[in-house]
């Protein structure tokens, strides 16, 4: 297994409307920044959020505030670095870019992510999703088997695509796809190469594809987002939780 450098402290979000706490933390000598929201209990099980190519943001936060709503400790990771949150379109491509080209710096945010968040909340099963970008990159590390601790991963309108070299053969934790049938970025074409396979590596699985849903069907207030298919994909995520974590 990978393993990286890691620092933490926690310190009071600024918005009093969220229910978490803002968490630094460093990974390998350089600074991010993480959401952490907790139940009011003990919590079922922990769910590490993976952020789309715009960075750690209220959308994220919003989505780790709702996990912990139902029991869960949700720790939205920062894969960009403190104060990094990209605002034009080619600063955005620009970011997710470098982390395609270097998928070893990729697994190790994401697995520093990882890492800080048990070290509040303890040793916790764990699920991990990731919405857009974050998405592909949950992707990238059920398929890299480095954290053999998580138990499934979770994409939502993400990248499917398996680079050259990689496989999922051996990966054993469950994966659930959740996929606009619209979606033009990532075609239907794409959603049964990954099928495919999944199946030829026995690699357990779901896919759910909502009709009529583009791209970002899940972000709240874009003209992209579609409440049917949120609804639906977030209540087979959360059926996914508490059949692999309890709760």
């Amino acid at each position: 297994m990978m393993r990286t450098s890691i620092t933490a402290a926690v310190v009071l979000a600024a918005t009093p409307a969220l229910a978490g706490e803002t968490v630094r933390y460093e990974v390998d000598g350089t600074a991010y920044e993480g959401y952490l929201a907790q139940p009011a209990g003990a919590p079922a099980g922990l769910v590490l959020v993976i952020h789309d190519w715009d960075g750690l943001g209220a959308y994220e936060e919003r989505r780790a505030d709702m996990l912990a709503q139902l029991g869960y400790a949700a720790f939205a990771a920062d894969l960009y670095g403190a104060g990094n949150r990209p605002q034009a379109t080619a600063a955005k491509k620009a970011e997710t870019a470098a982390l395609y080209d270097d998928r070893e710096a990729m697994r190790a945010r994401i697995l520093g992510g990882l890492a800080t968040a048990r070290g509040q909340v303890g040793d916790l099963p764990a699920v991990v999703m990731g919405y857009c970008f974050g998405g592909a990159a949950t992707l990238e590390l059920a398929r890299s088997g480095a954290a053999d601790d998580v138990v499934a991963y979770t994409t939502f309108h993400g990248g499917l695509a398996t680079p050259e070299g990689q496989s999922w053969e051996g990966v054993e934790a469950f994966v659930l796809v959740a996929h606009g049938g619209a979606d033009g970025a990532i075609t239907l074409d794409d959603v049964a190469q990954l099928g495919r396979e999944l199946e030829a590596a026995e690699t357990a699985y779901e896919i759910q594809i909502y009709s009529g849903a583009p791209h970002a069907f899940t972000v709240f207030g874009s003209d992209r987002y579609r409440e049917r298919a949120d609804r639906q994909s977030w209540n087979a995520f959360t059926d996914l939780l508490a059949e692999r974590l309890g709760g």
